[in-house]
């Protein structure tokens, strides 16, 4: 060998003669049978192909690959090992020289078939399994790197080459637990074609450039898809993480593409299936976190609420194209829950690794596509009628639960502008206790910067709030101007989430925590007035008995309020404040514990079975509490006015007025009663004062109102035109200057210019 080696590097030209007899020497002896010259021959081409890389190395090389063909093709598998551990020799070698008519598709064949082999011994067929991987290994190193190699890239590779090696990666699924990793794993492990495999693929994926990402990602769900390995979930989430850990983090958002588009792909499969889409998409969210989720970030929202709303289709109708013929595939509805809420947490993972300002965009994203019967009907008609629009409202809000955990803001301003919180909070005033829980979730998530939520959990008048361990930051400018901008909005929800008669036990655990929250999160000298006015008048709902609020929900708020002014004395830390409160909490104690927390949010609370008599020493007083206050330098005169819930702010009155008048924009050729009732409702409207109005349109219509800014421009022109009826014509505004005398010796009021109006921003283009 030494000698023919020295040759062949004396005499290079020689070496296609050397490599064209020993493949005839080898073919010949493989022909008869004669393995032990077979071995010889290979290891002299071995040993040739290794020592020489003279340009007319190509012919040589020519030779050796038709050997190695030959030993492959043949039914020995000591042949088919020993010509594959040539070839992966031979693929550790770098050319000096290109080659421009090399084909390896025989070898991408052949050695993707030995990755299946069923030979009956099972050692025999792991070790061919194993060549098998080490020879597709060998084609990526030859091929990949090369420009002048047929492309392995091309689909007709990868579909050999990903099912292959995945076929193997799925065999270890039952053999147990393994090592953590390939560097920690035994020797014995090493050697096993499951870790062979992972290696194998993870190498292949490193190398996989930005266009060719798609192609071997595309025969993974594939071979999910054909073996139905969606529904087990372990298999598909284990082969995605392998996947994106191992790609180059740049390329993390196409991955999530092709997962989207297989998702919508797949939108009339199986529960199950897409429950395993999902779940596979939650993984691969939190990976991507450390790279980049790229341009898809509403793309990424907007298919899985399309998910959300197909799957609640899918629940109320019973089958996946609305029809109940036979043979339709019946709709599982236990399975469908299990998808809705997969798809929910994925929108939460998603949403993590998102930066406040696009998860604001999210947030805005999502409310735009909650449907509003009447009034934004955003969503497609579908066959589920009411019921599936409320579905898809607390599904949506589910997901907006899940969006804001965690939502951290410097400027609550900018990160929740108007078009989010006036939606949101009208959605609060809705009949369905559940919506209204699931808004009062998202707006503890979105106020709550400093983790103070948890403590308030638990509703209690404790005398010293220090245990709690609130943390308290001064108020800055921008919370100032939200809540002066808001803080009217937040109280009358507050107040009227008590005054529901459909509120539970969570609603009022959360309605004072809320108030905690607003109190320690945004309270300046002026919010803490108003909040303590509030708990004053909820004290006064729960006393009243015109709403009819049943027992349980009086004593409720009665709690609520307790808690919340003991809370906000000791916030304060007024004495004689503080004393007050803590003398009506004794009083309570003693003669109504049915007024305090401790007694009315437990599990099978005592309640008397009316509240006829509730005066007195158990009464929080605020005459008191205004004296004592305004010793310490609060707004007396604002403490002694009684709170009133605000119905007539500018956004509100604008749409319960055009909620009002909606019928009569959209009614055309209706009856003559119809429009009898309507030229009385017009006459009460222009005659009667403005607060009379309002009081009733919120009465009537506050439970329906939701912000949206897709009206037509008809009909928020004739509500412009309307407001302007009632607020300038109607009713003038005063003069500045006073009153002036007319020519009869009566007094009238000056005009104010058009120009020096101060009109609502809403009615201002």
């Amino acid at each position: 060998m030494e000698k023919l080696t020295f040759y062949a590097l004396s005499a290079p030209e020689k070496l296609d003669r050397i490599g064209a007899y020993l493949s005839e020497r080898l073919s010949r002896d493989v022909a008869r049978h004669r393995y032990g010259y077979v071995c010889i021959a290979m290891e002299a081409l071995d040993q040739l192909l290794m020592a020489c890389h003279c340009q007319s190395i190509n012919l040589f090389v020519e030779s050796f690959l038709k050997m190695v063909r030959k030993l492959l093709e043949s039914d020995k598998p000591n042949l088919q090992i020993l010509g594959t551990n040539s070839f992966v020799k031979f693929a550790n070698i770098e050319e000096d020289t290109p080659s421009y008519h090399r084909s390896y598709d025989f070898f991408v064949s052949r050695f993707s078939e030995m990755c299946h082999s069923s030979f009956e011994d099972p050692d025999i067929r792991t070790k061919i399994r194993m060549a098998g991987i080490k020879g597709l290994q060998g084609v990526v190193r030859k091929t990949v790197n090369d420009e002048l190699q047929a492309n392995i890239w091309d689909p007709q590779h990868m579909d050999k080459i990903v099912p292959s090696l995945l076929f193997n990666l799925q065999s270890g699924e039952d053999i147990g637990p393994r090592s953590p990793s390939p560097l920690q794993a035994s020797e014995k492990e090493k050697e096993s074609p499951v870790e062979l495999t992972e290696r194998c693929f993870r190498e292949l994926l490193g190398r996989a450039a930005y266009g060719n990402i798609k192609n071997a990602v595309t025969p993974v769900l594939m071979h999910l898809d054909n073996h139905c390995l969606w529904e087990g979930k372990t298999f598909a989430v284990r082969c995605f993480k392998i996947i994106m850990y191992s790609i180059q983090s740049q390329h993390s958002h196409l991955v999530i593409q092709q997962l989207l588009g297989h998702l919508d792909a797949n939108s009339k499969n199986s529960a199950t299936v897409r429950a395993g889409i999902v779940e596979v998409l939650l993984e691969a969210a939190a990976i991507a976190a450390s790279g980049s989720v790229g341009p898809t970030v509403l793309e990424v929202f907007n298919t899985l609420l399309r998910q959300l709303r197909l799957s609640v289709d899918y629940e109320l109708t019973g089958s996946y194209d609305g029809s109940t013929n036979i043979g339709t595939k019946i709709i599982k509805a236990h399975e469908e829950r299990q998808l809705q809420e997969a798809v929910i947490r994925t929108i939460g993972s998603f949403a993590n690794t998102l930066p406040t300002y696009q998860r604001s965009e999210v947030m805005l994203f999502i409310m735009g596509k909650i449907p509003v019967p009447g009034l934004h009907p955003v969503l497609p008609a579908t066959g589920s009628g009411p019921d599936g629009t409320r579905m898809i409202q607390v599904m949506l809000l589910k997901s907006l639960v899940q969006v804001t955990a965690g939502f951290q803001t410097t400027n609550m301003l900018t990160a929740l502008p108007s078009s989010f919180l006036e939606p949101l909070l009208s959605f609060s005033l809705t009949e369905d206790p559940e919506v209204r829980l699931l808004v009062l979730q998202i707006l503890l998530s979105l106020i709550d910067r400093h983790d103070n939520r948890p403590k308030f959990a638990n509703i209690s008048s404790i005398s010293d709030i220090s245990m709690l361990k609130l943390k308290v930051d001064k108020c800055s400018r921008q919370d100032n101007l939200f809540m002066k901008k808001h803080g009217q909005q937040l109280y009358r929800h507050i107040y009227l989430g008590c005054k529901e008669q459909s509120s539970g036990r969570q609603h009022y655990e959360t309605l004072f925590t809320l108030l905690g929250l607003l109190s320690v999160e945004l309270a300046n000298e002026e919010v803490v007035v108003d909040l303590i006015r509030l708990a004053l008048a909820l004290q006064d709902l729960a006393l009243t008995t015109d709403e009819a609020l049943p027992v349980y929900n009086r004593c409720a708020v009665h709690a609520v309020a307790a808690a919340y002014l003991n809370l906000i004395c000791q916030l304060t830390t007024v004495p004689a404040f503080c004393q007050h409160i803590h003398e009506v909490i004794e009083v309570r104690q003693k003669e109504s514990p049915h007024l305090l927390p401790e007694d009315v949010f437990v599990d099978n609370p005592k309640l008397p079975s009316s509240l006829e008599k509730v005066e007195g020493g158990v009464l929080f007083l605020q005459s008191k509490i205004t004296e004592v206050l305004g010793g310490s330098g609060y707004n007396t005169e604002r403490l002694a006015t009684p709170y009133v819930p605000q119905y007539t702010d500018y956004c509100f009155a604008f749409n319960t007025l055009y909620c009002v008048w909606l019928p009569l924009v959209d009614s055309v050729g209706m009856e003559e009663q119809e429009r009898e009732r309507r030229r009385q409702v017009v006459e009460k409207f222009q005659k009667a004062p403005f607060e009379e109005i309002a009081a009733h349109c919120g009465a009537r219509v506050h439970k329906n109102i939701i912000l949206y800014p897709h009206y037509s421009p008809d009909s928020i022109f004739f509500v412009f035109v309307f407001l302007f009826d009632c607020f300038v014509v109607s009713r003038p505004p005063p003069s500045p200057s006073g009153t002036i005398s007319s020519g009869y010796g009566q007094t009238q009021s000056r005009s104010v210019p058009i120009y020096e109006m101060k009109f609502p921003d809403l009615c201002v283009y």
